[in-house]
């Protein structure tokens, strides 16, 4: 049964005017994930700072590195750079990542411990459990184990996050086709996954076209524009852009392509292969590089691409449908949740670029349909994928954990009668954070 509990009446004094009260005691809850970056960065950073700050304080535990860190500092959130932690396996620095923060969950007495990824949510888990933390909660964003593996990785990955199965009370999928893949991998149990769709900041998505951008990146104002945008790594495939490219542009010369995004250092050489393939090809690509307004940049694109290899559902392609553009997308994990044919985009098998071609010029060649679905994609992302909707979902997560009930469970109180209903309704608090930001060095063991 699910909690319930009455709403308190309104102050008869300001709280300012009564001698000191006891502070209320607020949800302390860890979030732990590897990197500070990317989609999960972004779904991470989201969620623990649009939460009720009266009611949660939010901590984040991540590797040093990572663009997020300011962001979550501004936003009142508590941070724990963890320098040793880092994406690769590596038992020594492992053994003492999770050696710091079962220390730091068993200071801090945090309510919820919430970790993300594989790596992060392995070591969160595990430190969770030897720490004794009162409730854990799990996001599964993408799996560690993906066909672009070798088999003994896969296999190696896999057991892993089974290993760590035991230790969260609640799971999270961002998408439902990554929980019923956690279940049916047996990474989740059954009936303990719950979608919640992975936020962005969809208000702050354009979807009017900025005739400056054109300009700049010196595109005719007439010109069909197909782009990409994502970071230069192999899970987003950008070779298979190039090679789409070159199949739509034999059918389309006058067509005009853009990625946005860069290289990490380890993944730089594939970044100068992708641009030395378009150079093989013969196909002219704008290459943006990083571009912090990057969904300004794509609401000049016609048509934009996702490519990726293996995904969760990624933020490149909900930021798209937000800006309103027509999506051509592989049909991989998550994206055919969000991306359904005929209505909200195209689909296409992984690593098919001769398909994705295809796909993009169908698209090309009917305008209008291409419009309307862009349309249904920025509906359907603005209906879901806010900040409040998803901080909602994790609140009734977070106090059924806790016996407690959430926000929509609390009893309105009943208006007296004689009074007027404009009067009842007191000074309703602001929920922004009101935290000053701290940043935590956790210290190695001892």
């Amino acid at each position: 049964m699910r909690p319930i509990w009455p709403s308190p009446p309104p102050a008869v004094v300001p709280r300012e005017q009564l001698p000191v009260q006891p502070p209320k005691r607020r949800i302390k809850v860890l979030h732990v994930i590897t990197r500070f970056a990317g989609g999960a960065g972004g779904n991470t950073l989201l969620s623990a700072a649009g939460m009720d700050s009266n009611r949660y304080e939010t901590w984040i535990a991540a590797a040093s590195d990572g663009p997020l860190w300011e962001r979550a500092s501004a936003s009142g959130i508590r941070s724990v750079r963890l320098p040793r932690l880092h994406e690769r396996i590596s038992p020594h620095e492992d053994a003492l990542v999770l050696a710091q923060l079962v220390r730091l969950i068993r200071r801090e007495r945090f309510s919820i411990v919430h970790t993300h990824c594989s790596k992060g949510g392995v070591l969160g888990r595990l430190a969770a459990s030897l720490a004794g933390a009162p409730a854990v909660v799990h996001t599964f964003h993408l799996f560690a184990a993906h066909d672009e593996l070798s088999a003994t990785r896969r296999a190696v990955y896999r057991s892993l996050d089974r290993l760590a199965r035991p230790f969260a009370d609640r799971y999270v999928a961002v998408a439902p086709r990554v929980a019923r893949e956690a279940v049916e991998t047996r990474l989740a149990p059954p009936g303990s996954v719950t979608v919640v769709p992975s936020a962005i900041e969809v208000h702050g998505i354009p979807h009017e076209r900025d005739p400056d951008i054109r300009r700049e990146l010196r595109i005719p104002d007439d010109a069909q524009v197909v782009g990409w945008v994502g970071r230069m790594v192999p899970q987003k495939a950008p070779l298979d852009f190039v090679r789409m490219a070159a199949a739509v542009k034999r059918a389309r010369p006058e067509t005009v392509f853009v990625m946005v995004g860069d290289a990490s250092f380890e993944s730089a050489p594939l970044e100068r292969e992708t641009k030395a393939e378009a150079r093989r090809l013969g196909v002219d690509i704008v290459f943006t590089g990083f571009r912090p307004d990057a969904p300004r940049l794509a609401v000049a694109f016609d048509v934009s691409v996702i490519t990726s290899r293996y995904e969760g559902l990624g933020r490149a392609l909900t930021e798209a449908m937000a800006s309103g553009r027509p999506v051509v997308a592989t049909a991989v994990n998550g994206v055919p949740d969000l991306v359904e044919p005929g209505s909200t985009g195209l689909l296409a098998p992984a690593g098919d670029t001769e398909r994705l071609a295809e796909c993009v010029l169908w698209l090309l060649d009917h305008p209008e349909e291409a419009r309307r679905m862009g349309l249904q994609g920025r509906a359907r992302i603005g209906s879901h994928f806010d900040q409040a909707t998803m901080c909602a979902m994790l609140d009734r997560i977070y106090s059924s954990l806790l016996g407690i009930p959430d926000r929509d469970g609390m009893v309105p109180r009943v208006v007296p009668a004689g009074t007027s209903i404009a009067a009842s309704n007191g000074n309703g608090g602001s929920s922004h954070r009101g935290v000053s930001a701290t940043r935590v060095r956790v210290g190695g063991p001892g």
